[in-house]
């Protein structure tokens, strides 16, 4: 892909993965990515913010023959996606100087071992001239490292958000052309690395809020040129409150498990409950990541395996726990053999969720009248807290 312009001396510059389909070998990509580094051609100076993952590095370095010199190159994240190829730019470009936070300055070294004489750090609102460009830069910590920042540029109201309003798309359109894809994108990638710090999200933008944004060029996927609806759209999903929704994540043996979650299913329906239901043996992770973007409950049904939770239930488990949703409530539901200790494995694998913990529904073999009965009753007390908390 060739350099494109998106501002008055303003580029960008990177690569569009089209085949990648898996991030951090955890989080699956079903429609690829792009690395988006962008050139600043300052009448004095001139800047490359960010670069691209290793692998593509010869993609920017093509784009950026022809420019006579680079004077900074600002990380604004030291996630190899980002900054890896940084040392393959400083040879040819010697002279330019790596701008970050301080807490990124180790990190790079440790990571990328670059020259520790390379780097400059910045403090937050700290400003860079480029001349006739003034870049100011923005901690913007956990989002999603400890490390990260922003940089907005004054005189073209363009911010460059590193992660943050982050889409992965592979796509030939520098803009965003199809809103409603970009979207869910934007929740996936949101929902699958930016809730865990949903209330820090929420802090940093208010350190935004003041800024005129008229453009928000992110380091994956597509450049927002009317970016007011990326920007609520975050404000929706960092809100404490969730909506009347139960995420079931279940994984079913031998045909118990599924017929208690399909009975229960109908039960919330009827209750006026709205419920999404991802088998963990097929699903994938990033949908049920953005379902915990908005559930207010979740209920994980399991079968029973070696006296405790099938693996694919501690696993979602496991998930839930470490994205930290918003969820206000949860429950267990499931079949087992001869006995176990389900409900207490599994109660112990999420002490991050700030959850009430509904009576569980476990039957031996095949449900019986009295615990389908039970999975009604569930069901009905899911609908009554969901509407005391004016859920809707």
């Amino acid at each position: 892909m060739d350099r494109r312009k998106i501002g008055e001396s303003i580029y960008w510059l990177g690569a569009v993965d089209w085949d990648r389909r898996l991030f951090d070998s955890l989080i699956p990509l079903p429609d690829g990515t792009t690395y988006n580094a962008y050139l600043l051609e300052g009448s004095e100076k001139t800047a490359l913010l960010d670069t691209v993952d290793p692998p593509l590095v010869d993609s920017l370095l093509d784009q950026l023959n022809g420019v006579p010199k680079i004077d900074f190159i600002v990380s604004h994240h030291s996630e190899q996606d980002h900054s890896g190829s940084i040392a393959r730019v400083l040879e040819r470009f010697p002279a330019a100087k790596i701008i970050s936070t301080p807490k990124a300055k180790d990190l790079l070294i440790n990571l990328l071992r670059v020259p520790e004489s390379a780097l400059i750090t910045v403090g937050d609102g700290e400003t860079l001239s480029l001349g006739d460009k003034t870049l100011k830069f923005i901690h913007t910590p956990w989002v999603h490292w400890p490390e990260t920042m922003v940089t907005y540029v004054e005189e073209d109201h363009i911010l460059f958000s590193c992660d943050f309003f982050g889409s992965h798309i592979a796509s030939a359109d520098l803009f965003v052309t199809d809103q409603g894809r970009v979207y869910e994108a934007a929740k996936r990638y949101f929902a699958e690395i930016m809730m865990p710090f949903r209330n820090l999200i929420e802090k940093n933008i208010e350190k935004i809020k003041s800024l005129d944004i008229r453009m928000i060029a992110p380091s994956h996927g597509q450049i927002y040129d009317h970016p007011s609806w990326i920007v609520d759209a975050y404000k929706e999903w960092i809100r404490d409150t969730p909506k009347n929704q139960v995420v079931v994540p279940y994984v079913s043996m031998h045909g118990s498990t599924k017929r208690m979650v399909d009975h229960f299913a109908t039960a919330l329906v009827r209750e006026g409950v709205r419920v999404e239901l991802f088998n963990l043996v097929v699903t994938d992770i990033g949908k049920l990541a953005m379902a915990l973007v908005d559930a207010a409950t979740i209920v994980v049904g399991t079968s029973t395996v070696l006296a405790g939770p099938h693996p694919l239930a501690a696993y979602a488990a496991f998930l839930a726990n470490a994205l930290r949703p918003k969820a206000k409530f949860l429950s267990i539901i499931g079949s087992y053999g001869w006995g176990g200790k389900t409900v207490e494995t599994l109660a112990g694998m999420i002490p991050n969720l700030k959850v009430e913990v509904l009576d569980p529904v476990l039957c031996k073999g095949l449900p019986s009248e009295s615990d389908l009965k039970a999975l009604d009753s569930l069901a009905s007390t899911i609908s009554r807290k969901h509407k005391e908390n004016k859920l809707s």
